[in-house]
């Protein structure tokens, strides 16, 4: 799956190989800087935002934190101008990934994007709900709603391989949090939390997922939620 990451990167054997692979990224980056410099006259803004995503993904990978969340930051105003809201939720993504101060803002608004548009690629959606998981305390309940969103996007925004294979994922993410939650071990308890917990009415969890978004997010709302809502087909 492209943006899930199942396993550990493995750290380089030798320093040799870190130090190869360091090489390689930075070459990378100065070649996505320089088709930015290059761009032409008149070009389509979007296409320097999809550059700059591009480069604030290798930044992250070179553990430049800060460079990487200015170029991703300015990578999701270009998609916010254009209502590209894939590349906005992707922009999103990776200022989590920087972890700068502003890192969870950018983190509750690309899953305010990616739960609100179906048109966002579920399994971006999936990764930014996974980093919720990740994030909070093990008793938390913002973790169990945050797989249960997942899992509930996983299902109804997929098909064939890719939502066998999204689902499977998202059912051992609602297992891992349904243990470490409760202590949740057997079929039969599992059954019975989901239901204590609400996750089995979409209607109730994904309003409470909204408050989970509002406590990542607090003041710092780039987007103006009202006027995207209102030009929705259906709010």
């Amino acid at each position: 799956m492209k943006y899930i990451k199942t396993e550990e990167i493995r750290d380089a054997e030798d320093a040799d190989d870190a130090q190869q692979a360091t090489g390689l990224l930075e070459a990378r980056l100065h070649e996505l800087q320089q088709q930015i410099i290059e761009l032409p006259a008149g070009f389509d803004p979007v296409d320097k935002a999809e550059l700059l995503i591009q480069a604030s993904a290798i930044l992250v990978d070179l553990e430049r934190g800060e460079e990487a969340f200015d170029v991703a930051r300015e990578a999701f105003d270009i998609f916010h101008a254009a209502e590209a809201w894939e590349g906005l939720a992707q922009a999103c993504n990776n200022m989590f990934l920087a972890d700068q101060p502003e890192s969870l803002a950018a983190l509750g608004q690309g899953i305010w994007v990616g739960v609100t548009f179906p048109d966002v690629d579920p399994e971006l959606t999936v990764a930014l709900l996974q980093h919720v998981v990740n994030e909070t305390p093990k008793d938390s309940d913002g973790g169990a709603l945050a797989a249960a969103v997942a899992h509930y996007i996983a299902d109804m925004r997929t098909e064939g391989r890719k939502r066998e294979d999204l689902t499977f994922f998202t059912n051992s993410l609602l297992g891992t949090v349904a243990r470490r939650h409760s202590e949740v071990e057997s079929q039969e308890q599992f059954d019975a939390w989901f239901k204590r917990m609400e996750l089995d009415d979409p209607e109730k969890f994904l309003v409470r997922m909204r408050n989970v978004i509002d406590v990542l997010v607090q003041e710092d709302w780039w987007i103006d939620r009202d006027a995207i809502w209102a030009k929705l087909p259906v709010n």
